[in-house]
């Protein structure tokens, strides 16, 4: 554990529990329920990560974007992948142009949609691997190469591409190095009876109140530096280790359902991940350490696109949310993992 916090960073966490509370009763002016949902999004968002939400169609995973952006004062683009995209559609181009005054012609950068804080990537599997690839710069370098130029793009800058299930028709699937970008794979499911009964009272009935802002760029700036200096104990770094090292089939760690139906499992980055996150959690918790309930409550977003079932186990229906079900039951939250040796 690192030495104490400064009074100042505790203020600052106490700050962010009370902004998180102050989006989450503006988001519930538009989105009713999907608690679960907001949280994970501001988690990967403070963590500087992106996030893919699926779920069928018309469970509001565009209108809570939008609305995200408003309670954040976000610059907000969205993009409908569809399969005629063009990659340049997406991160911009050089265009010709004529100067007015000399008659010179030159080449200009005419930045396309990424170019905001906020990009939603709207059914991001509708649009064919080509087009999906031409984001992988901009989410990872934070960046858009064109013409030999590198543009770079605004602070902070978030992607939270909408995805349907790939069972579905016109789908394709995403890249495995794609997926792998996102720092968490978020599930939207059906409302609840109640949940859904108050969606049709106030849709019908026209009711939706007008968001407010809650925080600035700089805020948000100022919290995903707060989430770096926040410290992580040696059990729960040992607990989120050993939690991955768990998924990979055919290593020493690896329990005996992970080796009969998992083909691949988490990399390096499903470590930082639960790390972050957990971290992130905390803070939106107004706590300046991050826990194994934090790191449990991350990991099923945080590693079921970088966990792939078998051919076996998709026959018995088995997939990556009952592996991590059982991966819960399987590592011990107890025991103290210690660094290994060199």
């Amino acid at each position: 554990m690192s030495e104490k916090p400064s009074g100042d960073d505790v203020a600052a966490v106490q700050k962010c529990e009370q902004a998180y509370n102050k989006i989450r009763d503006e988001l519930a002016k538009t989105i009713v329920g999907q608690e679960e949902v907001v949280e994970q999004a501001l988690v990967a968002m403070f963590a500087r990560g992106h996030a893919l939400l699926e779920g069928v169609p018309g469970l509001a995973k565009t209108l809570l974007v939008s609305s995200l952006a408003q309670a954040l004062q976000l610059t907000f683009k969205r993009v409908q992948f569809t399969p005629d995209l063009m990659p340049s559609d997406v991160t911009g181009t050089d265009v010709i142009q004529e100067n007015l005054e000399t008659g010179a012609r030159q080449y200009t950068f005419l930045p396309g949609p990424l170019f905001a804080n906020m990009v939603l990537a709207d059914e991001i599997n509708r649009t064919p691997p080509k087009t999906q690839a031409a984001m992988l710069e901009a989410m990872q370098e934070r960046q858009v190469s064109a013409g030999g130029t590198t543009h770079q793009l605004p602070r902070p800058f978030f992607v939270l591409a909408t995805q349907n299930p790939l069972e579905q028709e016109g789908t394709y699937p995403l890249p495995e190095a794609q997926l792998d970008r996102f720092l968490l794979h978020i599930k939207v499911g059906y409302p609840s009876a109640r949940d859904e009964w108050e969606i049709a009272r106030r849709v019908t009935s026209g009711q939706s109140g007008r968001i407010e802002p809650v925080l600035g760029v700089k805020e948000i700036l100022a919290v995903q530096d707060l989430v770096t200096r926040v410290p992580v104990s040696d059990q729960v770094l040992g607990y989120a280790w050993a939690l991955v090292r768990a998924t990979r089939p055919g290593s020493a760690e690896a329990p005996e359902f992970v080796n009969r139906w998992v083909a691949w499992g988490a990399g390096p980055r499903g470590v930082l991940t639960l790390v972050t996150a957990a971290k992130t959690r905390a803070v939106l918790y107004g706590r300046y350490h991050a826990t194994v309930g934090d790191v449990q409550a991350m990991l099923k977003p945080a590693l079921r696109h970088r966990l792939a079932p078998n051919y076996a186990a998709q026959s018995q229906n088995i997939g990556s949310e009952q592996l991590i079900d059982m991966l819960l039951e399987a590592v011990s939250a107890e025991r103290v993992y210690e660094r290994p040796a060199a």
